[in-house]
């Protein structure tokens, strides 16, 4: 289950469930015999048939040409197509070997291919469930106003774990029911960075929306990384 360390306007702060509900689909493809089409990693060709391995074994592109007419060294009958799973991906030094310590970086390029900077690779460290809380602000934004102001690309329910976490919710839930506004949340000390959910995923503005019936409610956390601007002439 994923938790998130979330506090209110009052500065109470709990860890809840956060939740991603998948939508089931309504149309599903078939092949021709009627069974469920399904997405497979099919192997392509082995480390000792890529183009390197064959360049160093003949030399040359052309030599390589007349042995693909003459013997297909470039297909191994017995493994090319095998179906895989549970793979990993490892990075290769240019003589194929393992590399176990890598260092990724940034590099920016001008348009003639000439490299302009580089800099170290850094991921987005996760930050929605650490010692300092996600914060709810005391931001409305109008829900009329919302839609048309960012693009919200994914949606999370945040969900209690007990009885004390769903009086905590259920408030929050509550006044942005009545409000009939979105609340904006975010990370950080002042509670003004953006949500990054797992490390080295992206960055995202966060709202929470709220809807009550009764004593029911439902907390839902908008996400966003675009904002819609009015197009001046």
């Amino acid at each position: 289950m994923r938790t998130i360390h979330i506090a209110n306007e009052k500065k109470r702060n709990a860890n809840v469930s956060l939740e991603s509900k998948s939508q089931k689909k309504r149309v599903e493809y078939v092949i021709p015999d009627g069974s469920i089409k399904k997405n497979v990693t099919l192997l392509k060709t082995t480390l000792s048939q890529n183009l390197p391995s064959l360049l160093d074994q003949y030399g040359t592109l052309d030599n390589i040409a007349q042995q693909i007419i003459d013997s297909d060294p470039e297909v191994d009958l017995e493994k090319t197509g095998m179906i895989l799973e549970n793979t990993r991906k490892l990075y290769l030094s240019q003589d194929n070997k393992i590399l176990y310590g890598v260092d990724l970086f940034e590099i920016s390029r001008s348009p003639d291919g000439e490299e302009k900077e580089r800099k170290y690779y850094s991921k987005n460290l996760a930050n929605v469930n650490i010692d300092i809380p996600v914060k709810c602000s005391n931001k409305l934004i109008p829900k009329d106003k919302a839609i048309k102001m960012f693009v919200f690309s994914h949606k999370y329910q945040i969900k209690h774990v007990n009885g004390l976490t769903y009086d905590f919710l259920f408030d929050i839930a509550k006044r942005l029911h009545d409000a009939n506004a979105f609340m904006f949340v975010g990370a950080g000390q002042k509670g003004m960075d953006p949500l990054v959910l797992y490390t080295g995923g992206t960055s995202y503005r966060a709202f929470l929306e709220g809807r009550v019936k009764n004593d029911t409610y439902c907390l839902i956390m908008h996400l966003s990384n675009l904002e819609l601007k009015e197009l001046v002439s």
